[in-house]
């Protein structure tokens, strides 16, 4: 079991090596570069949440919640209509589509499909148009706080829950889905979060101090949900992980469930507040 931990670990490092660097150039870019980059992960994702869906239910065919996918993505990116009547479209369609259904049950069919559907397109919409939309280089800079904020809190929940688990609080924060997070590390990841936000914005003057503790409060408290909302799924589903594109991290809702589920959160603290 230690040899397996080390090898994934090993894993998890190399990848974080060569993608980190990446990602981080797609964020300073923004634009059309950020824009294909985040298309692509959310097909990905859209593709893992229909393979789970599968295990359950008999959702619409693959290709057809890919293409409403493209065509959510582009309009985020070139605003040809508005989200709502988007939604209004897809809806009414899957639901004139399962009149003409004969497998499963129309319920289940609809509610596998609707929720990573909507889940994926608008989390990742709305972290593209926090990026391209917020003025003042404020997107570049809530989007590299949302990043180093949510990786800060990985790392410190990582080693704190390793090292600290159970020694203090002896109960499991949320072991009905994941039996292995404790609350030591929960706290470990809240402080790691805390302080990327500190050391983030004595960096950068345009960042207000009370905005970026706000911010890595929020992600710290907030980061454990979008994982267990994917744990969620996948324990319903009958699977380890979404899928194994990204060595020692699974897939693409694996590595990126919680910057999905608080996309719309620093979306709204930075345009709305």
């Amino acid at each position: 079991m230690g040899k397996l931990l080390s090898v994934n670990l090993l894993q998890r490092v190399m990848v974080a090596l060569a993608g980190i660097p990446l990602l981080l150039w797609l964020i300073k870019l923004g634009g059309v570069y950020f824009f294909y980059f985040f298309l692509l992960l959310a097909l990905l994702a859209v593709f893992e949440f229909h393979r789970m869906a599968q295990q359950k239910a008999h959702p619409p065919a693959l290709w057809l919640v890919l293409l409403i996918t493209l065509l959510f993505q582009l309009n985020f990116y070139l605003h040809f209509a508005e989200v709502w009547e988007l939604l209004l479209v897809v809806i009414l369609g899957f639901l004139v589509m399962e009149l003409f259904s004969k497998e499963g049950s129309p319920h289940i069919n609809l509610g596998a499909v609707f929720p990573g559907l909507l889940y994926v397109n608008l989390s990742f919409g709305s972290l593209l148009r926090l990026r391209l939309e917020a003025v003042d280089g404020q997107g570049e800079i809530m989007v590299f706080l949302l990043f180093l904020c949510v990786w800060s809190a990985d790392i410190f929940a990582y080693f704190g829950g390793s090292t600290l688990g159970g020694k203090f609080i002896h109960r499991k924060l949320f072991e009905r889905l994941s039996p292995h997070k404790t609350w030591e590390g929960f706290l470990s990841g809240l402080a790691g979060s805390i302080a990327a936000s500190l050391i983030y914005g004595s960096f950068v003057p345009q960042l207000p101090p009370a905005k970026a503790l706000l911010t890595g409060l929020l992600i710290g408290l907030a980061s454990p949900a979008g994982d267990l909302i994917e744990s969620m799924f996948k324990r319903d589903a009958g699977v380890k992980d979404s899928s194994g594109l990204i060595p020692g991290h699974g897939g693409v809702l694996d590595r990126f469930d919680t910057i999905m589920f608080l996309s719309p959160f620093i979306y709204f603290i930075t345009l709305r507040f």
